[in-house]
């Protein structure tokens, strides 16, 4: 299986917490997407295989206008083997999904769209920067369903200063009532170099204490099982059938192509990544000398990377493979620093794979820190 990751580094405006690349000056839209068909062209030996996921994220993939999305799915189809049935994701942003462009996006290839939601609650979207108001944010999920969009997924953010409980439920209790196959939930984090780490940084703003953050990581997993969501990744919940098929290949280390300027890739073995810079890398797929860095893994980061990915979902981490890939050698070290957790019960082993328990997913940074080995 491979997959294409396609980042688009524009924004209406930036949001407060996100430290993705990205930037607001869309006059050179048109020359990015000439840019970026190069770029496939360039690529396409890198996946020969047929291509079963395809997913625009950013940035915001909804600033892209009808012109550019087909002149990007013609590019892809000439120079990749898309698979007929392949998931294909668009992300957007709630102001973005007018009727026009709902209908738009009907008409494309796109057959799964990811929201950027965050919150139901107006005071939070003010916080966070984010454009949408939530009954806006309501109203592009109705209308996207209205136009034939079953797979459909959101986010929502948790463990924000002054965020209550009830607010918390409030939020899950709509997202729940949307009927949606997909959310996907993360913690607030102070991100380096971007405002909200600033506010953090001069004590305009107090970080969400750590008791209350964990009783909102309980309720979240309480509230959506309890509505036949399956909790199949730390921060992802999906109906039988509506799994992000592209993120878990990600967290199953399945190969993926990165395009565009940040865009990261990775070919089995070794991760390479597009220059951070909209202008580089224009200039570089016109010379045709990609701005490009190739980070070669040693053995250990190939462990720990299998280690982190596939204890981050309900599927853990695969110990006959860990075994084929690494040695026994790996294996005898997983297993012996395993055993601490084991006993504590925050670690299982099923079916020949470890797996975090109930009450390791609530600890589960420190428990794959404590598997991980050093160069």
């Amino acid at each position: 299986m491979a997959g294409i990751y396609i980042h688009i580094p524009f924004c209406k405006t930036r949001c407060s917490y996100c430290d993705f690349y990205s930037g607001v000056n869309e006059t050179q839209m048109n020359a990015f997407v000439d840019a970026l068909c190069t770029e496939a062209r360039i690529r396409k030996e890198e996946i020969p295989e047929t291509v079963k996921t395809v997913y625009f994220g950013g940035g915001t993939p909804s600033r892209l206008r009808r012109e550019h999305f087909e002149k990007i799915f013609d590019a892809l189809q000439r120079h990749f083997s898309i698979e007929s049935t392949a998931e294909i994701t668009v992300e957007a942003n709630p102001d973005d999904l007018s009727e026009a462009y709902a209908e738009m996006l009907s008409r494309l290839p796109v057959n799964r769209l990811s929201i950027g939601i965050q919150s139901f609650h107006d005071e939070e979207l003010k916080f966070l920067s984010r454009r949408h108001s939530a009954q806006q944010a309501i109203d592009a999920v109705k209308r996207c369903q209205q136009h034939g969009f079953s797979n459909i997924s959101i986010d929502l953010m948790y463990g924000l200063p002054q965020q209550t409980t009830d607010v918390w439920q409030r939020n899950l209790a709509q997202a729940v009532a949307l009927d949606i196959p997909h959310i996907s939930s993360y913690h607030l984090i102070y991100e380096e170099k971007t405002r909200m780490y600033s506010l953090l940084q001069a004590g305009k703003i107090t970080p969400a204490e750590e008791e209350a953050s964990v009783a909102m990581f309980a309720m979240l997993i309480d509230r959506l099982t309890s509505h036949g969501y399956i909790h199949y990744e730390i921060s992802a919940f999906g109906r039988e059938g509506y799994f992000s098929q592209h993120n878990s290949a990600y967290w199953k280390n399945k190969k993926y192509l990165g395009l565009g300027p940040a865009a990261h890739s990775f070919d089995g073995d070794n991760r390479s990544f597009n220059a951070p810079s909209l202008t580089r890398y224009i200039k570089g797929v016109e010379s045709g000398a990609l701005n490009r860095e190739t980070e070669r893994l040693s053995l250990n980061e190939k462990y720990n990377e299998t280690l982190l990915t596939g204890l981050r979902t309900m599927w853990g981490l695969d110990l006959t493979e860990l075994t084929t890939r690494f040695g026994d050698e790996y294996y005898r070290y997983c297993m012996q620093n395993a055993q601490k957790y084991l006993n504590r019960n925050l670690l299982k082993t099923e079916d020949g794979r470890l797996k975090l328990t109930r009450d390791g997913i609530f600890i589960s940074d420190g428990i794959m820190s404590g598997l991980m080995r050093v160069d």
